[in-house]
């Protein structure tokens, strides 16, 4: 902000919410709300008072506005509204033109004032007479019973009751009670309870609705109900984790009330040995104790480990199964984890589907990158990897470490009858280019097959090394439920419909940077125009001359790169416990997976890496389109006719530093038992390491954490970044790579990272990366950080850029060496074609590496106090020091 050399600045920002207006006005007193903001720019003597006023209630036909000033203020003039003064009060009335305010409408008032002394903020408007209390809130309503997971008998009487109360002096009108979207009853009074008598076989999402005396509404949070078609033994917990040499109880009752005495015997029915049933094996239920829980304790031995089934059964009664895993005593660490792994897995608390596919949230009411809770993504399967890798680790049990890969693999990684038309791609024209937009309304995107595609140079090499033309990849999005009615399911389902009861692949956001979730049209991955248009959904996003029925998937490669390094833990602990026979196929599939992960580090189009600022730069020949960073996604699909005869991939030219993953970069590289099998695949996950660590040096600012990235297609269509920008190896530095609306790395100034990856320390822990990887030096390293301010007023998205920028430019690994390779030290420092900026030179400490002669790959780390020595290497890129630049610390 520009200051005056002799004003001040003053900004006060108030939010004060109105809740009524007086009687007489267009709307009644207890259904006005609305907002006024107020700030005040003051220059000593005297300020100007801006204040929004905004009618959030129902519409408002002539208003008055009243505050007061603590001190002597005096208004001098006021505009959008004829404004009074008598001594410390203030009033504004509407004009003529401003008296009538619709709803969620706003108008804006100001006003001059002198003082002197203390210019105080007012601290309460009122509107219309009444005192500003802030907005109507919402009543609050919790559903009491039944429990969260109970059984009831089909026919039962499933009791439900609900607490609620109402907020700003109104009152509940009624409460009604719902299973999912059908009504079961309703109550208008205190105590809310009702009985439901007809609930059928299956499970029940129950919550309560309240409403208020202002026509407010709200829900409470669903529990989850099971109905069995007949008497059930019910079990609580499902799973229970006891430790070595000690005890743990789970409960046991009916789902219903029996005629007469009913006796349920608890044995262990499978698993290990070392676990058993030393109290509650014999429980007789009554009709009067039936839905009161018996204990039941399982002991363990002292040196048994794993899982076991315990099964409760009693004659013309479905039975029920509690897991009990026994734990060596490790810790609180150990018995938290299990704590809340029994929660997480747990049917009761809604965590997954029918199936075992973990929702990416319990609630379905969400807003982030899926738009509804029930859906999952390739994340949320990763960090289910992860969780069954640390339970292998703690428990010694690796069998639901292999379950939860091969969950994924049946339901996230598309089959052959998902991607039916692979043999028809020609890796040497990938796909046809499309250039992508600011805006959503600006689409469809032309197909322009003028621009030439570069060409794929790893596409031979897989089918030689796995026999398939096939992707091995998982799609980043899935409907579980089906709510859109796709029904796209795995294992060929295409456009099945609604009545299919199974999860269908989905897919979103396809219209550029500016596409919010609440812009993006949710769509089917295998679109053969049974729904959307004549053109099914394809002519929403892409334009062409005519369409075909297709199917496409999307990879998200941050979370494939998870579930490799999930893998990799998994085969480091199971080797530590003399199992690594438990999981070497399925962390075999793990490097698999790493293998097709490379298409995320090519170009989207396969053009040369570097100085792309034109769709009519050079296409890429070899490995030239490769970036070898983990970009937003690659992506691939082809005809559902199998005699159409085409297919197409493309990678993406966009790299968040978020999602790099050098720790399963590493493992790629290094772990035998996942190493890639096709020709070049470690060679490119040794680069990708290198390149990663890099790129996090790059983003790296004196100011700044590391966020953002890089990208060889500026705004999606290969068009010239801004003057001055950063580069790595040719690729413009973006602050908010691939999203915007919001975007992918907090707003500028913010001095936070967005997304950075919790595995950026990782490699600590593995000696092998420990000595090549800049992350481990200790925090004195760095640079120092100052925190910034932010600017009063925001940026334009258009020419918002996050500062300061990473150094200016990168174009080789570490510094020269006197020999000239610079691959040799594994701890370089930074190399650029222009020096460092002055605000990012080293503070007190820096840890060098330097090479010597003294044999291949031998380093020496020294560190040095301040005043670093400074020199003019000569080295490619540092020959010419532009004047007034200062020389790199060595």
């Amino acid at each position: 902000m520009r200051r005056h050399p002799r004003w001040r600045s003053l900004l006060v920002a108030l939010s004060l919410l109105s809740g009524a207006l007086v009687a007489g006005q267009a709307a009644h007193a207890a259904d006005v709300q609305c907002k006024v903001d107020y700030t005040a720019n003051d220059w000593g003597s005297g300020f100007t008072a801006n204040l929004t006023l905004t009618n959030l209630g129902p519409a408002i036909n002539g208003w008055t506005l009243k505050y007061s000033y603590a001190g002597n203020q005096q208004l001098s003039q006021g505009w959008s509204g004829d404004w009074s003064q008598s001594g410390k009060d203030v009033t504004v009335k509407n004009l003529s033109w401003n008296g009538t305010l619709a709803t969620n409408a706003s108008i804006s008032l100001g006003a001059n004032f002198t003082y002197s002394g203390t210019n105080t903020a007012p601290t309460s408007f009122s509107l219309n007479g009444t005192t500003c209390t802030g907005a109507h809130q919402a009543p609050t309503v919790a559903l009491t019973s039944p429990a969260a997971g109970a059984t009831y008998s089909a026919g039962a009487t499933i009791p439900l009751a609900a607490t609620a109360t109402a907020a700003d002096g109104a009152s509940v009108s009624k409460v009604e009670f719902y299973d999912d979207t059908t009504l079961l009853g309703t109550d208008t009074s205190a105590p809310y309870a009702f009985d439901w008598t007809s609930a059928a076989a299956g499970d029940h999402s129950l919550y309560a609705k309240a409403y208020d005396s202002q026509g407010a509404t709200a829900e409470s949070t669903p529990v989850g109900v099971h109905v069995v078609s007949g008497p059930a033994v019910v079990a609580s917990p499902a799973a229970l984790a006891v430790q070595q040499g000690k005890s743990g109880t789970f409960g046991v009752k009916l789902s219903g009330q029996p005629s007469g005495n009913v006796t349920v015997t608890v044995t262990r029915t499978s698993g290990n040995t070392g676990l058993t049933v030393s109290g509650g094996g014999t429980l007789t239920f009554t009709s009067a104790n039936w839905s009161t829980a018996q204990n039941v304790t399982v002991s363990a031995d002292a040196s048994g480990t794993g899982a076991a089934v315990f099964t409760a059964k009693a004659t013309g009664y479905d039975a029920a199964t509690v897991t009990v895993t026994e734990t060596k005593s490790n810790g609180a660490y150990e018995d938290r984890f299990l704590t809340l792994y029994n929660k997480i897995t747990d049917p009761a608390n809604g965590y997954f589907s029918k199936e075992g596919i973990p929702y990416h949230s319990v609630e379905t009411l969400m807003v982030e990158a899926p738009d509804q809770g029930h859906e999952t993504t390739s994340e949320a399967y990763s960090y289910l990897i992860w969780m069954q890798a640390v339970y292998g680790k703690v428990t010694g049990d690796w069998s639901k470490f292999n379950a939860a890969w091969a969950l994924m693999e049946k339901y996230m990684i598309p089959s052959h009858a998902d991607q039916p038309t692979n043999s028809f791609y020609n890796a040497s024209k990938p796909a046809t280019y499309a250039p992508e937009h600011d805006l959503p309304d600006q689409y469809p995107a032309q197909l322009d097959s003028g621009v030439t595609s570069g060409q794929d140079p790893i596409a031979a090499e897989l089918k030689s090394a796995y026999g398939t033309d096939d992707i091995y990849g998982m799609h980043w999005l899935e409907d579980v439920d089906n709510v859109y009615g796709y029904g796209d399911t795995p294992g060929g389902g295409c456009e099945n419909g609604p009545s299919t009861n199974a999860p269908s692949f989905i897919n979103t956001y396809q219209r550029g940077a500016q596409e919010s979730v609440w812009e993006t049209i949710p769509q089917p991955t295998c679109d053969k125009f049974a729904y959307g248009g004549k053109n099914g959904y394809l002519d929403l996003f892409v334009g062409d001359s005519s369409y075909a029925k297709q199917w496409k998937y999307t990879d998200a490669p941050d979370a494939d790169a998870r579930a490799i390094q999930a893998a990799y833990w998994a085969d480091t602990w199971a080797k530590a416990q003399g199992k690594s026979a438990d999981v070497s196929a399925t962390v075999a599939k793990a490097g698999k997976m790493g293998d097709y992960l490379r298409y995320s580090f090519f170009d989207k189009y396969f053009k040369k890496i570097g100085n792309c600022t034109s769709p009519s730069c050079p296409a890429g020949t070899g490995k030239d389109s490769e970036h070898y960073l983990l970009s937003w996604y690659y992506a691939w699909g082809g005809a559902t006719d199998t005699n159409a005869g085409w297919a197409w991939r493309i990678g993406d030219g966009a790299s968040h530093s978020g999602y790099q993953n050098p720790l399963a970069a590493y493992a790629l590289a290094n772990d035998t038992a996942m190493q890639p099998k096709s020709a070049t695949g470690v060679d490119d996950w040794k680069k990708s390491l290198q390149r990663q660590l890099e790129f996090y040096r790059w983003l790296q600012s004196s100011e700044g954490a590391i966020a953002g990235g890089a990208t060889n297609s500026w705004g999606g269509a290969y068009g010239t970044p801004p003057s001055g920008d950063s580069t790595f190896y040719g690729m413009a530095y973006d602050w908010e790579p691939v999203y915007h609306d919001p975007p992918s790395s907090p707003p500028p100034c913010t001095g936070a990272a967005s997304r950075t990856p919790g595995t950026r320390r990782a490699p600590a822990r593995t000696p092998a990366c420990t000595s090549r990887s800049p992350t481990t030096r200790t925090t004195s390293a760095w640079p120092r950080r100052t925190p910034r301010r932010c600017p009063t007023t925001a940026p334009s998205p258009v020419t918002r850029r996050r500062s300061p920028r990473p150094r200016p430019s990168w174009t080789t690994c570490g510094r020269t060496t006197r020999t000239g390779s610079a691959s040799r030290c594994r701890r370089p420092g930074p190399t650029t074609t222009a020096s460092r900026r002055p605000t990012a030179r080293p503070t007190r400490t820096m840890t060098a590496c330097t090479c010597r002669r003294a044999g291949p790959g031998r380093c020496r780390t020294a560190t040095r106090s301040t005043p670093a020595r400074r020199s003019c290497p000569s080295g490619p890129g540092t020959s010419r020091t532009p004047p007034g630049r200062r020389c790199r610390a060595i």
